[in-house]
This record gives structure tokens, sequence and C-alpha cells, in this order.
């Protein structure tokens, strides 16, 4: 892809004046030629996501309102909104709750009372103790580890029903005092005499009552995730405009979706201790162009083209399914929405690909399933920028990007838009990084019942250089 070279050349000086003001790392070359690692990216998957030859289904999906951090949820723990989406699932379903063999959440920033918030969940939930339950984590991705783990389970014949989900609450996140300060009340809940304690307690400086916040970089390369999304646009030539239209897209069409009653997975929500119902997620803003466009760079300023209308917001929010062997489901009565096929973790560059995973996870994917592009009726991709999307898509449309750094010999296909986050998605539903893979899935089962379609892509990027593709078949009806 020619247009991707020069714009990578045009751009270098440019951005060589932030990159030198914001990141202490040498390159400004956005990709690597040293690609080898990348290539050969770990990808793994359930073979058809069988049990011992048995189907496995995704019966129904839920979720809470997603609601903007510091808004209705603000008062309540994480492991409140995860027991509301449990106990929204068992009603929608009406699946007792001793038929359920294990629970699986996924989350990302924990709270250090409910560090395990899967048993906590459970447990509120009224599900038994005899059930066990357990928390993952894989940054935005974190719940679509929850489905494959609950897929593990039940391929391997360790369970018939489990329920994944995912929960955020950036509302109420853990704010840690400092290491230093930490290290003395260590010491002195250690210390034996009076004077070892004096002694403790005197070395303590005022620079030991700043806090230490949750992480908003990248460990590993000390950037944040909208500075790698505003590379990631000035590589692929993605301008303000097409971003701003492509929020206003997503914001529109959760809109319309909303009015329509399409968000079927929509669950009621009594907040714990007020007198509060949420029935719909807040975040949903349908703007205009000509506003969208007075915003600043939210990242890289002046020169940055992501901003807080066209990027994902802080959400509270939780989800839940259940996913069963389809015997299972049948000898209840239960009538499934979807089979869950084949899935593919992949990784790359942190630094380099940060935001890139659908591109690679969806040839893998796909390939797994034997499938092409123009066999899929419905894409649900999760949406953390409108410039990461769009720069997803330009990759997998470009031979150059798929010869130079997926290793085929032409490029992965253009995913018709007219299928793509047709009810709105993460910029305007929102996004509790935990809670967002059920969310798709759910949402990409839902689509293909509604638009009468067979095959279903999911696909997400996280932080980490990480990424998931799933393939979702409509259950016949």
């Amino acid at each position: 892809m020619a247009s991707f070279l020069q714009v990578v050349k045009s751009q270098r000086l440019i951005f060589r004046r932030f990159l030198h003001k914001t990141t202490s790392y040498e390159t400004n070359v956005v990709f690597s030629r040293n690609f080898s690692s990348s290539r050969a990216n770990d990808a793994v998957g359930c073979k058809g996501a069988k049990a011992k030859g048995k189907n496995i289904v995704l019966v129904d999906g839920v979720r809470t309102p997603f609601l903007v951090s510091g808004s209705d949820y603000k008062d309540i723990m994480a492991h409140d909104l995860a027991r509301g989406a449990l106990q929204g699932l068992l009603k929608r379903t009406g699946c007792p709750k001793d038929v359920v063999d294990y629970i699986v959440f996924g989350t990302v920033i924990q709270e250090v009372k409910t560090s395990n918030v899967a048993r906590e969940a459970a447990l509120g939930a009224g599900f038994s103790h005899k059930i066990p339950a357990h928390t993952v984590t894989m940054a935005c991705i974190s719940s679509n580890q929850s489905i494959t783990s609950a897929l593990g389970l039940v391929a391997s014949g360790g369970a018939d029903a489990v329920i994944a989900g995912g929960v955020e609450t950036m509302s109420d996140v853990p704010i840690r005092l400092n290491r230093g300060l930490r290290k003395i009340l260590l010491s002195l809940n250690k210390a034996k005499t009076l004077g070892a304690r004096l002694g403790l307690l005197s070395s303590i400086r005022p620079k030991h009552f700043a806090p230490e916040l949750p992480a908003v970089a990248e460990f590993s390369t000390n950037e944040t995730m909208g500075h790698s999304g505003d590379r990631l646009c000035a590589a692929f030539g993605i301008s303000r405009r097409e971003q701003d239209e492509f929020a206003l897209r997503s914001h529109t069409l959760a809109d319309q979706a909303t009015k329509e009653g399409k968000l079927t997975d929509l669950l009621e929500y009594k907040v714990p201790g007020k007198p509060l119902i949420v029935n719909k997620d807040n975040g949903v803003r349908v703007s205009t162009l000509e506003k969208m466009s007075k915003l600043r760079p939210a990242f890289v300023r002046p020169y940055g083209t992501v901003t807080a209308a066209n990027a994902s917001f802080l959400t509270d929010g939780a989800s839940a399914c259940l996913i069963m062997t389809e015997e299972k489901a049948l000898a209840m009565g239960l009538k499934p929405k979807a089979y869950l096929r084949e899935y593919a973790y992949v990784s790359q560059d942190p630094k380099d690909q940060l935001l890139l995973g659908p591109a690679y996870a969806t040839p893998k994917v796909l390939e797994k399933a034997s499938l092409k592009i123009k066999d899929v009726d419905v894409f649900e991709y999760h949406e953390a920028f409108a410039g990461q999307v769009l720069s997803n898509l330009k990759a997998m449309d470009s031979d150059w990007f798929g010869q130079n750094y997926i290793g085929r010999k032409e490029k992965v296909g253009a995913i018709p838009m007219e299928k793509l986050n047709t009810w709105g998605g993460s910029l305007s539903i929102g996004h509790p990084f935990g809670a967002t893979g059920v969310r798709l899935v759910t949402a990409a089962a839902n689509r293909l019942i509604n638009e009468d379609g067979k095959y279903a892509l999911v696909a997400a990027c996280a932080a980490g250089g990480l990424g998931h593709g799933m393939i979702v078949e409509r259950y016949p009806s």
C-alpha cells in the first residue's frame, strides 16, 4: 500500500516534535521492519468449540445499562453490578441456579476488597457456595477471555453450563498510598519497640502522601492508548474528519437501535440503596460534525486527531451470558441463540501495533473456520477509538500490509460498512473494560437473528498489543 508508506514518511517530521516531548522511545517509525516475532504471533482457539463432539451454544446474554463513570453507578462497587447481571441473566433465561456448574468474570481495575469479583458476585446473587467461580483479566478483552475460558471448561467435559461475564466500575478505582509510605507502615507493623516505631514515624515526609493512581499508560512503553491511537491514525492516513464521521455514525446507530428496541440485552438495574432504576445507556449523544470539529485533541497537542468525541469514554457496567452444551440446553427446554465456534487470540508489539488486534485476529479466525470475509453477515468490532477501527479496516484491505505484516499473499479483504456495528458500538454505548466482550458476542447473536444472517465475526483489540476474534453462528430457527 503505497499511500501507507507515504503517510508514515510525511508524518515523521511532524510527529518527531511531539514524540520527543511525550515519550522516551527513540523511534519515530510506526511499524518497525523487524517483525519476525509479530508475524509468528501465537493464536489459540477451540477447534469447532466442541465438547467431546457436542456443540457449545450461547443461550443468551444480558448487561446492565452502560453508564458514563461518575453518574448513577458512582456510589456502588463492581460486585453490585456483576450481581445484577447474574440475577438478570437467570431471570431472562429461566435457568435455575443449581444448573450452573461454574462462573467466570472478567475485570481490569480490580477492587482490592473483592479481588475475585466473580465469586463475590455469585454469592451475592444467591448461587450455592459449592459453585466455583474465578476472575480473569486481559485488558479490554477480559470478558472475551471469560467466554473462551467457559468454552474450555465445557469442551473439556468439566462443565455443562457456565456463566461468563465481566464488570468494570471506573467511578471508584483503587488509589493506593505512596509506595514509600506503604513500606514505612508495613515496617511499623513489625516494629517491636516504641523507639523503633517512633523512628519510623519520624521518617515520614510530605512526599509520602502523594497517592498512586491506576496506570493510564502501557507499563512496557509508558505510552497512553490515546497516544498510540494518534500515531496509528497518522500511519494509516485516517483524517480527523473521518474519525468524527465514524464516531457520529456510532452514536446515530446506537440512538436508532435504542429507540427501535433492538438492544434487547439491556436489563433494568435497581441501584442499591437508592430509589433509582436505570434502564438505558446514558453515553449515547448524537451531535454534529461541526460541534465535534471544535474539540481540541485529547492526547497529542496540537497535532493529534483523537478527541473526546471520537474516543470511547470511561464507563461503568456489567454483562453476563449463559454458555452450555447444546444437548443440555435442549434437554432443559432452552432455546439457544447461537453456536460459539472458532476463536483466536493474537499479540503484537505493544509500542508499534498496540491497537491492531482485529487486523491480525480476523484472518486467523476466518482461516480456522474455513470462511472468507464475504461469508460473514455480521461484524461486531470493538470501538476503542474511531481511528483505531478505521485503521484496522484499512490494514485488512491492504495487499501490502497483508504481505509484509500478516504473512499473506494478499489482503484479508474489505469489510462492508453496512455489516459493521449497525447498532452502535463502544464509542457510543460505552466501554466498561471488563464487560465489553460479552456485549459484542451477545450483540452479534442478536443481530444475526434480527438481520437473518448465519455467521458473525467478533473482534477486539486490548492493551498490551493483544487481540481476539471469534466466529458466532446463528442457531437454526
